[in-house]
């Protein structure tokens, strides 16, 4: 493809994208086909001659778009969100058009200090430590991973990288039975093992008990187990529940455990001032993640890591082959030594437009609305009758059941399944399903970019609708 037929391509692309991002209300949220249908309609090898883009296009929009659900919908209201925003979009292009691998300095230096750059704006706009330092990971569960390997080696005296595990001390790390589950996954990588877990039991808003993770730790200390590590969530993934990161803070200090805060989703809303006290005593942290690829519109992959001492993760990842050697050498940051790749993408110019051409404000009357919306629909969902509030709102996260007058609590749990299921086949929204005390509910987020009050409603709307005929 030459220059003048990639140019003409480009721009059938951009109009495509312009349609799409204008018509995606027309698309049912969640994919629609069956396990199997989309593979089934790809050719079993490859071709031998090139093939023309038109071709290309056209298998594009017969073949995979049906199998797309579609995370851009207004009307996506399941997990969390990824959201686009135009604005990221256009730098998007550029880094891909680029290709650069910002592993060193020297491998492109903009990409290096727009990157040192970025993390200082977004800790002015959360108003985080001025002496905390921040590198841009492709997602959370990879700052936890981070996390787990610099608690393990802080707590051994920086013996395993060295020697392995088989002489290591037992180590335990504590989070909430609220927490993502990226912490089980990190511990496991890291060799650790599930039962080195600790679930600290949450209180009637599903936050952490400080009380029993200061037991749990001193019978673990008593049995002759490290404490290494504690992580705390602001935003769990199924209610949205904050734990107390002051309390938390000042038990992990006293046990010499690093403390890693996890607000993967929340984080972003934190620029909001009257938000922000979800993150008091986040200053006692050793480690802080937020996405701004959830819910601040900059498309995955984009996660915002910080940490207190630089040195302890550098220290933690540092590999220094020749090969890797610069004359800049400490003078620089070289951010392969703050993650678990040495290939890293050019994500913070992403960051850089979606700030600038956005705006914090901008930004900030979006996660407003989302969470007044969310408020209004749980006004709506405590007076529909037939439907039980259950959590929330916690931000722009709630959770709800279907309640029938006469029936158990084993009927209604399987009515709520059943409801979830119809609205997902009906593709008109999308909502996914938790646990609450053991019980199903189902889980109506609000965070795409392009959602309006009117989507919101709507959505509900239809949902009462087909709760009629269960």
């Amino acid at each position: 493809m030459d220059s003048k037929e990639f140019r003409k391509n480009a721009h059938d692309i951009i109009d495509w994208i312009a349609d799409y991002m204008d018509g995606v209300r027309d698309y049912p949220v969640r994919s629609q086909v069956a396990p199997g249908e989309v593979r089934a309609k790809l050719p079993d090898t490859p071709p031998e001659e090139a093939e023309s883009f038109d071709q290309l296009m056209a298998d594009f929009k017969d073949t995979i778009l049906p199998g797309v659900t579609h995370w851009q919908h207004p009307r996506f209201f399941a997990y969390f969100p990824a959201n686009v925003m135009p604005e990221s979009q256009l730098a998007e292009m550029l880094i891909s058009a680029m290709g650069i691998n910002a592993m060193l300095w020297e491998t492109s230096p903009a990409a290096t200090e727009l990157e040192e750059a970025m993390m200082d704006w977004l800790k002015d706009i959360l108003d985080l430590p001025r002496a905390w330092d921040g590198v841009i990971q492709d997602t959370a569960s990879s700052a936890t991973f981070c996390a787990v390997l610099a608690a393990r080696e802080r707590a051994t005296g920086w013996k395993v990288n060295e020697t392995g595990l088989q002489h290591a001390p037992m180590m335990a790390f504590y989070t909430s039975a609220e927490a993502h589950s990226s912490l089980e996954k990190a511990v496991k990588m890291a060799g650790l093992g599930r039962t080195s877990i600790r679930l600290v039991p949450t209180d009637l808003d599903h936050a952490m008990q400080p009380a029993a993770l200061a037991a749990m730790m001193e019978e673990d200390r008593k049995a002759g187990i490290i404490p290494a590590m504690v992580m705390a969530t602001v935003g769990s993934t199924s209610v949205g529940a904050a734990d107390p990161l002051k309390a938390i803070g000042v038990i992990a200090r006293a046990n010499k455990a690093y403390f890693h805060v996890d607000a993967a989703w929340a984080g972003s809303a934190m620029m909001c001032p009257e938000f922000r006290y979800l993150l008091d005593g986040v200053e006692g942290a050793d480690s802080f993640v937020f996405n701004p690829h959830k819910w601040m519109g900059v498309q995955f992959d984009c996660t915002a890591h910080f940490v207190r001492d630089r040195d302890t993760l550098v220290r933690t990842l540092t590999i220094l082959p020749a090969y890797l050697e610069t004359r800049e050498g400490s003078r620089v940051k070289d951010y392969r030594d703050w993650g678990v790749q040495l290939g890293r993408r050019m994500r913070a110019l992403k960051l850089w437009f979606v700030i600038r051409l956005r705006g914090i404000e901008g930004l900030r009357t979006m996660f407003r609305n989302h969470v007044a919306w969310t408020l209004d629909l749980a006004a709506k969902i405590r007076e529909t009758d037939g439907f039980e509030l259950v959590t929330g709102p916690n931000l722009s996260l709630l959770t709800f059941r279907v309640l029938r007058q006469g029936m158990d609590k084993e009927e209604q749990d399987a009515l709520t399944e059943k409801l979830l299921a119809k609205v997902n086949d009906d593709g008109f929204t999308y909502l996914t399903r938790t646990l609450v005390n053991g019980r199903p509910v189902i889980r109506f987020q609000v965070g795409q970019v392009q959602t309006t009050k009117e989507d919101v409603m709507d959505a509900w709307g239809r949902v009462a609708e087909l709760s009629e005929g269960l």
